[in-house]
């Protein structure tokens, strides 16, 4: 862009209400973005580098592995990488956390996996990767800040930093970053947390940046789109085991290993002949049986509370009982709750009963938009089936 003013106008524009002092001392600051090769990352470095700061791209690897056509899959996002600072004029690092990523993320993944939970890796490779190993790397580069592509805002209250949702409900990413501590936030700069997502391609657009119509990426990094069963088979020897029916303990099949099944699941169960749809709603890991119930809505795949251990705080631990809300799943609605202290555990009971609660899925806390903290699932409360199972059966 030609001249302060013009640079102002625009980012006044895009919600950035800055003015020439602004800028002026933003100068004196250097910014790392966290670059991954998608569309997100590039507009934030180019946000960065327009709002003044001294602007410097790092892409992180985390998964090497070769693809069907012999090709680096991390190689050819960080080509993208490469293109895109260039074309804003900005230096670029890449770092390789390999190691890191596969003892402090993968191994923990695999071994839940093997006990029959629902691990989510992005969970801690935000706690242990991106906001510690390089976060940490970032301030050795001399960095006053590290800049990310997540759609969440940070919010300053008596000189604390606190996580708040992107303004984009439908992209907010907070349950993913709940395990952040507030030390390391204060010096986070998540620039697109109140835009939209066709509002960001645009700026990327505008910008000429290669990945403005890039696809989204989805799914865990290291799996991608290859098929889940197969990618995990290499990592854990899976025993066959039977699917049984809740309600009349009928053996309707055979399951391929308990670990690739989750409650809630309907997908790729096998099941046919009369009856279903089939639902997973209870895992007997000791004796290897995956109870299945017919129909969506079976009271089975509800309960009104939960347990949860592991427990962080994003700044101070809350006063008790905390009335708020809480998500159990990333996109899902908040879900108004209590929320009691017992002992090093937490117990939430929801206003309304929560369905397909699964072992070591993270539970989120919320008051209004600010996130509080959270937790893993240890365990589920009393379901709908266990109080009127009489009557069921």
């Amino acid at each position: 862009m030609n001249g302060i003013n013009e640079r102002i106008q625009y980012l006044n524009s895009v919600g950035y209400p800055v003015g020439a002092d602004d800028l002026a001392a933003n100068a004196k600051k250097t910014v790392i973005v966290g670059m991954s090769g998608g569309v997100d990352s590039s507009a934030t470095a180019i946000i960065i580098k327009l709002l003044g700061y001294k602007t410097i791209g790092m892409f992180m690897r985390n998964w090497e592995e070769i693809d069907a056509d012999g090709v680096c899959t991390a190689e050819a996002e960080y080509q993208d990488v490469i293109r895109v600072c260039e074309e804003i004029d900005i230096p670029y690092y890449s770092v390789n956390f390999s190691e890191e990523y596969k003892e402090f993320v993968f191994n923990d993944f695999v071994q839940e996996y093997k006990e029959g939970h629902t691990p989510n890796p992005d969970i801690l490779c935000n706690r242990e990767i991106k906001f510690k190993v390089f976060f940490n790397k970032a301030k050795e580069f001399g960095a006053d800040y590290l800049a990310t592509g997540h759609y969440c805002q940070k919010q300053m209250i008596d000189a604390k930093a606190y996580l708040k949702k992107g303004s984009d409900n439908k992209k907010d990413q907070t349950y993913f970053l709940y395990a952040i501590d507030s030390e390391v936030l204060k010096d986070v700069l998540f620039p697109i947390g109140h835009l939209p997502k066709p509002e960001v391609r645009k700026i990327a657009e505008k910008f000429n940046l290669i990945t403005h119509d890039k696809k989204d990426s989805t799914g865990i990094c290291f799996i991608g789109e290859r098929n889940f069963k197969k990618f995990l088979s290499q990592y854990i020897k899976s025993k066959q085991g039977k699917f049984v029916h809740l309600d009349d303990s009928r053996t309707l099949g055979n399951h391929d290993g308990m670990c690739f099944y989750t409650i809630g699941q309907r997908k790729g169960l096998g099941l046919g002949g009369p009856g279903g749809p089939w639902f997973v709603a209870k895992k007997d890991i000791e004796n290897n049986i995956v109870y299945v119930v017919e129909g969506e809505e079976h009271p089975a795949l509800y309960a009104d509370d939960l347990i949860a251990d592991e427990i962080t705080w994003i700044t101070k631990e809350p006063v008790f009982p905390l009335s708020c809300s809480a998500k159990i799943r990333y996109r899902q609605a908040d879900q108004t709750c209590t929320v009691n202290k017992e002992g090093d555990e937490l117990k939430v009971t929801f206003d309304k009963p929560q369905r397909a609660i699964s072992l070591r899925q993270s539970l989120v806390i919320y008051q209004d938009d600010i996130c509080l903290g959270g937790g893993m699932i240890k365990v589920s409360g009393e379901t709908y089936f266990e109080k009127n199972i009489e009557l069921i059966r």
